[in-house]
C-alpha cells in the first residue's frame, strides 16, 4: 500500500520514486485525496533535490495524462508551437504564430497568463476587446485547421494535475525548480497534439533562469523529454539582460505587433528602431518553427519566408483572421491616456537594466499580477526609449508610464527610477541570441 508520506519521506532523503509512486501522489493530488499541505511537503523536497531524469519523464507522462492530448488528427499538415520561459516585453507569440501559419505550417498554442514580472500571452490577446481565449478544444482545432493558428487558455481538459499543482508552486516558492518547470511546461506542450516545439529559454535579469549555463540546462531538460516523446524540438538561448521592444504591457504590446507586422519602425533619440529585436526575435523563432516542418532544405531558407511573409503583409492577414475568428475587434484596440515621462538626471552609456524592476512597475501599474486573481489593466504599460549601449545626455527620456490610473504612477516611477545605471564606459554591445540547440 502507498502511502503519501512515506512517498514525501523518500523524496526528502533524496532517494528516486518509482514511476507508480509519482502516479499515485500525482493523480490523488487531483482527485483531492491528498491535502495541499502534503503536496507543498513533495514540492519542497523536489525543489531541494531535483529529480532524476526518469522520475521527471514519469511525472510529466503523469500531468500529461490526468487530461487528454487534444486530436488534431483532422489537421492534416505538421503541427508546431513556440514556448517561451517569459520576460519583460516578451510578445514574440504574436507575431510567430501568424508568420508560421502564413508560411503553410500549423501553429495550435495553448497559452499562458502573465505572473509574476512576466507577461503573458493570454492577457495581451485579451486587451483586444472581444477576443475570445476560453473556446473549446473542438473550436480550437477548427480554427486552426481553417486560418492556421489559434491561441487558448489551458482548458479544465488540458492538464489538470498541472493546473492543480503550479497554483501551488506559486504560493510555496517552488516555481523554479527544474524537473517542476519542465513537466508543467512540457506536459502542456505535449498534450496539443504537436509534432514539433521551438524554445525559447531565457537567461538574465528578467528571466527566471538569471544565467545563461541555467537556460541551458533547462533547454537540455526539455528536449530530454521532447525526445522521449517523439517530437522535433529546438531551443534558443535568448538574452533578458533588457526588455524586449518598445513596450510592455497589454494593449501596447499588441499596437507593437501590428505595426511590426504592418512592416513599420519606431526610431528612438539615440537612431535605434525600437521595434528591431522584437522582430528580429520573432523571425529567427519563426524561421526554426518553419525549418522543423521540413518545408525547407536550411534555416536560411526558412528564415527568408518568414522574412518574405512578414513583408509582404501575409501574417498580419491572418492575425486580423484570427482576431475576427476568436471575435476581437482591433478597431477597439484602447491605449493608456495617461502618461508620465522619466527623463535621465545625468549622461553617459545606457550599462545596464535591472528588468526585474521594471517587470515589478507594471505590476504596479496593473499591467501584471502578483496573484492569478489579480485584476490585470489593458491599457497600462512602460515604454522603453533606449536600449543598452544608447548614450544619452541630461534630459533625455528613458521611459515612458502610460495608463489610465495616475494615482499608480508614482510607485512605478520610484521602481523605474532604479531599474538602469548610467556609466562614463560604453558596455559591451548586447547579444540577443546566444546560442540554438538543436
Amino acid at each position: 500500500m502507498l502511502l503519501p508520506a512515506e512517498i514525501i519521506k523518500k523524496k526528502r532523503n533524496n532517494l528516486e520514486l518509482t514511476t507508480e509512486e509519482i502516479e499515485f501522489f500525482i493523480l490523488s493530488y487531483t482527485d483531492g485525496k491528498i491535502p495541499d499541505y502534503q503536496m507543498s511537503a513533495f514540492l519542497m523536497a523536489t525543489y531541494f533535490n531535483g529529480m532524476t531524469n526518469a522520475e521527471t519523464v514519469a511525472l510529466t507522462r503523469t500531468m500529461l495524462h490526468s487530461g487528454i492530448v487534444v486530436d488534431t488528427s483532422l489537421i492534416k499538415g505538421f503541427k508546431v508551437d513556440k514556448h517561451s520561459t517569459g520576460g519583460v516585453g516578451d510578445k514574440t507569440s504574436l507575431i510567430l504564430g501568424p508568420v508560421v501559419a502564413a508560411a503553410g505550417v500549423y501553429v495550435p498554442m495553448i497559452s499562458g497568463r502573465g505572473l509574476g514580472h512576466t507577461g503573458g500571452t493570454l492577457d495581451k490577446l485579451e486587451s483586444i476587446p472581444g477576443f475570445n481565449t476560453q473556446q473549446t478544444l473542438e473550436k480550437f482545432v477548427e480554427i486552426t485547421k481553417k486560418i492556421g493558428t489559434c491561441f487558448i487558455g489551458q482548458t479544465k481538459e488540458i492538464c489538470p494535475a498541472d493546473k492543480k499543482i503550479y497554483a501551488l508552486r506559486d504560493v510555496t516558492a517552488t516555481i523554479e525548480s527544474l524537473p517542476l518547470i519542465c513537466a508543467s511546461i512540457m506536459s502542456k506542450k505535449i498534450a496539443e497534439g504537436i509534432d514539433g516545439l521551438v524554445l525559447d529559454v531565457k537567461f538574465g535579469s528578467g528571466a527566471f533562469m538569471k544565467t545563461e549555463d541555467e537556460a541551458i540546462n533547462l533547454a537540455r531538460a526539455l528536449m530530454k523529454i521532447a525526445q522521449s516523446y517523439d517530437k522535433k524540438i529546438v531551443s534558443i538561448i535568448s538574452s533578458m539582460e533588457q526588455p524586449l521592444g518598445r513596450f510592455a504591457g497589454n494593449a501596447h504590446e499588441v499596437l507593437e505587433c501590428i505595426e511590426i507586422m504592418k512592416n513599420k519602425t519606431f526610431i528612438g533619440p539615440s537612431g535605434n528602431d525600437l521595434y528591431e529585436e522584437t522582430r528580429e526575435l520573432s523571425l529567427q523563432l519563426s524561421a526554426h518553427m518553419i525549418h522543423l516542418s521540413g518545408k525547407t532544405k536550411n534555416f536560411n531558407e526558412a528564415y527568408n519566408l518568414a522574412t518574405e511573409v512578414l513583408v509582404s503583409g501575409k501574417a498580419l492577414k491572418v492575425f486580423e483572421q484570427m482576431c475576427i475568428e476568436q471575435s476581437g475587434d482591433l478597431s477597439k484596440l484602447t491605449l493608456g491616456k495617461q502618461k508620465l515621462e522619466m527623463r535621465s538626471e545625468q549622461e553617459g552609456y545606457i550599462s545596464k537594466f535591472h528588468v526585474e524592476k521594471i517587470g515589478i512597475a507594471g505590476i504596479m501599474l496593473k499591467a501584471g499580477r502578483l496573484k492569478a486573481e489579480d485584476y490585470v489593466n489593458p491599457t497600462s504599460g512602460i515604454e522603453f526609449h533606449v536600449k543598452l549601449g544608447d548614450y544619452v545626455k541630461k534630459d533625455d527620456l528613458i521611459y515612458t508610464i502610460h495608463g489610465d490610473e495616475a494615482e499608480l504612477f508614482p510607485k512605478a516611477q520610484e521602481t523605474l527610477a532604479h531599474s538602469y545605471q548610467i556609466s562614463l564606459q560604453k558596455p559591451p554591445a548586447h547579444v540577443l541570441i546566444k546560442e540554438v540547440l538543436s
